[in-house]
C-alpha cells in the first residue's frame, strides 16, 4: 500500500500565504503574468495533481542539506498554488509523502516530519483565512503511519475545513 498525504483545496485566493509568509512570496514576474493570461485564453483544468519530487536532487545540485531542499520544494509549492489561484484552478492534489519515503535515513524522515509539523501549525494559525477563502483540506492515506502529534494536527485541520467548498487541497 502506498501512503500518500494529499492536500485538497477548494478557492486558492493567495492560498500560498497559508504556507509561507505573504511578505516572503515573490511577486509574479511580468512573464508569469503574461503566461497566465495566455493559458486563460484556452481551457483551464479544474483540478491538477502535483508530485513533489526532486527536492534532494535540487539540494545536492546547489550543495544544500536535504532539509533545505525540502523547504525550497515547499516554497515552490506555495508559489505554484498562487499560480493555480491566478488561473482559476480550484482543486489541487499534492502527492507529498509515500511509504517509500520512510526507507530514507531517520534524520531525513525526521526533518520531513518536522517540516510537515511546522506547516500544519501554520495552517492551524491561519484557520480564519482557510474559512474566509473556503479552503477544504483533505488527506488521503494512512495517517496512522505518522507520529501521533502530526496525526492530531492533520486531523484537526481536516475536520476544521471539512465544510469548505470553494477550493480543495488534497
Amino acid at each position: 500500500m502506498i501512503f500518500n498525504i494529499f492536500f485538497s483545496v477548494v478557492g486558492l485566493s493567495r492560498m500560498e500565504s497559508l504556507f509561507k509568509d505573504e511578505k516572503d512570496l515573490p511577486a509574479m514576474t511580468w512573464l508569469q503574468k503574461f503566461c497566465c493570461r495566455i493559458l486563460k485564453a484556452g481551457a483551464i483544468p479544474r483540478h491538477i495533481a502535483i508530485i513533489m519530487d526532486g527536492n534532494r536532487r535540487y539540494a545536492r545540485k546547489h550543495k544544500y542539506d536535504n532539509r533545505l531542499g525540502h523547504l525550497k520544494g515547499f516554497d515552490k509549492l506555495a508559489e505554484t498554488l498562487s499560480w493555480c489561484s491566478e488561473l482559476g484552478i480550484n482543486e489541487v492534489t499534492i502527492y507529498a509523502f509515500s511509504i517509500e519515503n520512510f526507507k530514507r535515513s531517520k534524520d531525513e524522515v525526521d526533518n520531513i516530519m518536522d517540516l510537515a509539523r511546522e506547516k500544519f501549525h501554520r495552517l492551524q494559525a491561519e484557520k480564519e483565512q482557510i474559512r474566509k477563502h473556503g479552503v477544504c483540506i483533505r488527506i488521503i492515506g494512512d495517517i496512522n503511519l505518522l507520529p501521533p502529534d502530526l496525526q492530531k494536527l492533520a486531523a484537526d485541520i481536516v475536520y476544521f475545513s471539512r465544510n469548505n467548498t470553494r477550493y480543495s487541497i488534497i
